[in-house]
């Protein structure tokens, strides 16, 4: 930033909080929907007072400012009042995939330097094996609520232990630029990398995308997707609390839960990606519901015929901390397309070559903003990675492939060639060809994607190697189980003389694609 004021100047997340639980009190925030029997309903004012005991119990347990925390959670109120503890403190937040093998986490704790983390009953033995060297673990009492949950070992912190006197805590100066969390991102390269986040960013994300959906605080929105990804963080939750509007926590998605807890609720909008999609196609229809909003990859007529829910097509990454494009809500935009520029962001589509792409021309999308306000700030300790993403004049490459018609409107194309989209989790080909190809005997290897009907794409192996056969391949299978997250595993092995190769030595993907298709 070349100057101090911006939109953010003199807020950062904490205080923002307590603006709106000062002037919205009882109005329910966050509305907890169990495994098992529980619901509880917080107000604005008691999820602010509850952020600030923990601040000062995680205080107290040794966490100060600039520090690294890990949460590694499923969904549940405890994931939210750590994050925002951690905000007030001015600690570093890092969220972490729960699905991560042990080898996975060690890289995701050690990259991060977290000092501890914060987790549940059945993740304890996982965090211990990955992080050793730890300051402390803390652990909620059960798992997501759920009744048949791992019992809590008897030698660590007890969550609720870390439950300070909320009005013991003395606010910070509020320092938007800030670093606030880390968010983990998987680029083109095998190992993920540490998104950071400012105070500014946060804010940002909610003001931008409750903005685009019209929020207000009569809305209830239901979230489902894991809250260690930017998703459900802040295109849900933080977009909830810039409105002011009420937001509905499930554990994880559940197809047989989402119309009852939807209607019980009055939820009014909810976000979708093609498996929650697929999943409640079999589904009998409810007899009523309140929605009004569905925002997906794309506006699809399919839903507003079925169920008469008006769909809002939203694009959005990691790196750009909100959405840069957005059909309107109020208005039909054509079938499939992503929405059309914000004014937040400037936007252009590029060819290889750096050209702009004339309309109905695929190209890269690439956007500009400001880093620490609109773009995030930079990858954790890679300046080399934080320059690669950006061109020469500053602009944020995607890695995906758009195309912008006449009217404004823009449509998804593709990611970037060795990005996959699994069940709406991306994942990097080279992080499992990197895993596969360190198994002794294999020479060559390449992973694509392959449509599916449920998850979008999955993994697919080819491979090349010395003594190809049943053997090698359930080794294949027994080392991807131990080193990769389940949605990261091919789903089939295919074993090849050679792999088609190109200029420079290679691998023509494309082929093996068309091959699969």
């Amino acid at each position: 930033m070349t100057t101090p004021f911006h939109i953010f100047t003199g807020w950062d997340l904490p205080s923002f909080l307590d603006q709106q639980a000062q002037v919205r009190g009882e109005r329910p925030f966050l509305i907890w929907e169990s495994l098992g029997e529980e619901r509880h309903v917080y107000s604005y004012g008691e999820f602010a007072r509850e952020t600030r005991a923990y601040a000062a119990g995680l205080t107290d347990a040794g966490i100060s400012k600039g520090e690294f925390v890990a949460i590694h959670m499923d969904n549940c109120p405890e994931f939210l009042l750590a994050w925002y503890a951690l905000s007030r403190i001015g600690a570093v937040a890092v969220t972490t995939n729960t699905s991560s093998t042990a080898q996975e986490l060690n890289y995701l704790l050690s990259y991060s330097k977290a000092v501890a983390v914060l987790t549940q009953p059945k993740f304890v033995t996982l965090v211990r094996k990955a992080a050793p060297e730890l300051r402390w673990i803390a652990c909620t009492k059960t798992d997501s609520g759920t009744q048949d949950s791992t019992m809590r070992p008897d030698d660590v912190i007890a969550f609720e232990d870390l439950r300070g006197d909320p009005d013991a805590w003395a606010a910070r100066k509020a320092e938007p630029m800030l670093p606030n969390s880390l968010l983990y991102t998987s680029g083109t390269t095998a190992q993920p990398k540490g998104v950071v986040w400012t105070h500014a960013n946060a804010l940002w994300s909610g003001r931008t995308t409750a903005t685009h959906m019209k929020l207000t605080e009569d809305d209830v929105g239901i979230v489902y997707f894991p809250l260690f990804h930017a998703n459900a963080l802040a295109l849900q939750m933080l977009a909830t609390l810039w409105a002011g509007a009420s937001a509905v926590l499930m554990p994880k998605w559940s197809t047989s839960r989402f119309w009852e807890i939807a209607r019980r609720n009055q939820c009014t909008w909810a976000g979708h990606v093609v498996f929650t999609m697929r999943a409640i196609q079999g589904q009998p229809d409810p007899v009523d519901h309140h929605f009004r909003l569905w925002t997906l990859a794309g506006d699809l007529s399919a839903i507003r015929e079925r169920w008469g829910i008006k769909t809002m097509g939203i694009y959005g990454m990691t790196e750009m901390v909100s959405i840069c494009a957005a059909s309107l809500p109020t208005l039909v935009g054509p079938e499939g397309a992503m929405g059309r520029p914000g004014p937040e962001y400037q936007i252009a589509i590029r060819r290889e070559d750096g050209s702009d792409a004339h309309f109905g021309e695929v190209g890269e999308l690439c956007v500009k903003g400001i880093p620490g306000l609109s773009l995030f700030l930079e990858y954790l300790d890679d300046p080399v990675a934080t320059a690669n993403a950006f061109d020469g004049d500053g602009w944020l490459k995607t890695g995906d492939q758009v195309m912008a018609m006449e009217d404004g409107h823009l449509f998804f194309s593709g990611r970037s060639k060795d990005m996959l989209k699994v069940g709406g989790e991306n994942v990097a080909a080279s992080e499992i060809e990197s895993v596969i190809n360190r198994i002794s005997g294999i020479t060559d290897s390449a992973v694509v994607g392959k449509r599916d009907t449920m998850l979008d794409e999955v993994p697919v192996a080819f491979v090349v190697a010395t003594n190809p056969g049943a053997e090698l391949r359930a080794e294949i299978v027994a080392v991807c189980e131990s080193k990769l997250s389940s949605f990261k595993r091919p789903r089939e092995i295919h074993f090849r003389d050679h792999l088609p190769k190109g200029v420079l030595d290679k691998t023509l993907k494309k082929v093996l694609r068309e091959e699969l298709e």
